[in-house]
């Protein structure tokens, strides 16, 4: 009868084992992606060639255009077809741009030359500047993105879009002042219900990208230097957090653990085409170049590791800025299940964009 028992245990043991094992294999066949880089300023290997392209930072486009890199090191957008083709436009965006947007409302109206329209494209700067490009503002043809507003000393390094009660406004991150900066439709400074203020992040930390992901305002928060202008990198350096378009505080997304300087922000689609992360909020850390998952669960958020090659070991893409899923367009901004990225690698001196696909067993 003690044998009987025995061998029963045992056998439970064992079935018990083999399911975690066969469970651990399936997690891992989930989480298996492959990075694709597509063009580069000559800097990688095997990549299109865009002198344009130094230190690729915001990463947008609209419903049915290619991707707008801003291009920090160069001070110019490129557009990019999911793909890696470049389009033949180059808009000049003076002062060093940082995040971009687009702008599928009537507001947010530039004028130059006689000329006025509202900026289809729109960039923020670590000078404090927000310019808007508008493709006859002053003439048909612009290749120029105009001023429509600057603040003394801020150093602008995110930028969203969004609307609260029936307005819309922009949202920058002011890096220098640990906070957001919010403008009307006219780029005039606004106040809102809220002031993007999540109480529990320790001082000496401060708003460095910024995304407006279904109608729900991210912010990411990364170390500042000894002056106040840059991140400093470092294993736990970060924290995410969400807020209302008003500006009101909503949940911590996410606390230090493998949050190295965030800044990219991106929402998976749901199903099961991009694998263990469908429907989740993904965070791309500049200082170590990963990628981290999020999962908003009935009981909060929950931390879901970080997207992992085909060789099992974490995706680090060096100088990782902006992060996003391509429009679906024909010559759009590609696969809808597919995250495109922009860089900055070797300490921002050069410039990568390429994009990242699951990988199904």
């Amino acid at each position: 009868m003690l044998r009987r028992a025995l061998i029963v245990v045992t056998s439970l043991g064992l079935l018990l084992a083999t399911a975690v094992s066969v469970d651990a294999r399936s997690i891992n066949a989930q989480n298996t992606y492959t990075v694709h880089n597509l063009v580069s300023d000559n800097f990688v290997p095997g990549t299109l060639h865009d002198p344009n392209l130094v230190n690729g930072w915001g990463l947008t486009a609209g419903p049915t255009t290619p991707w707008w890199v801003a291009n920090n090191g160069t001070n110019t957008s490129t557009l990019y077809n999911g793909d890696g083709t470049a389009r033949s436009l180059v808009v000049s965006v003076h002062n060093a741009p940082t995040g971009a947007v687009f702008n599928g409302t009537a507001d947010f109206v530039v004028s130059s030359g006689g000329a006025s329209g509202p900026a289809r494209f729109i960039f923020a700067t670590e000078e404090g500047t927000i310019l808007g490009w508008n493709p006859n503002v002053p003439a048909m043809g612009n290749t120029d993105a105009i001023q429509g507003t600057s603040t003394a000393g801020a150093i602008y390094k995110g930028l969203a879009i969004g609307s609260s009660g029936g307005a819309n406004y922009l949202y920058a991150t002011d890096f220098h002042h640990a906070r957001v900066d919010v403008f009307d439709k006219d780029f005039h400074p606004a106040t809102l219900a809220g002031s993007f203020d999540d109480p529990g992040i320790p001082e000496g930390f401060a708003p460095f990208g910024i995304q407006n992901l279904n109608g729900v305002i991210y912010v990411t928060y990364a170390k500042q230097d000894a002056d106040a202008e840059d991140e400093i990198a470092g294993p736990g350096l970060g924290y995410v957090s969400a807020f209302g378009t008003d500006g009101t505080f909503m949940a911590r997304v996410a606390s230090r653990g493998e949050l190295n300087a965030p800044w990219g922000l991106a929402w998976a689609p749901g199903g099961t085409m991009f694998g263990r992360f469908s429907g989740h909020l993904l965070v791309g850390n500049f200082g170590d170049g990963r990628i981290t998952g999020h999962r908003l669960t009935a009981d909060g958020w929950e931390a879901r590791g970080l997207l992992k090659g085909t060789d099992h070991r974490p995706i680090s893409i060096d100088g990782l800025w902006g992060i996003g899923f391509g429009n679906g367009a024909v010559n759009g901004s590609g696969d809808p299940h597919v995250l495109y990225f922009a860089a900055g690698p070797d300490d921002e001196s050069h410039g990568l964009f390429g994009s990242i696909s699951f990988s199904a067993p």
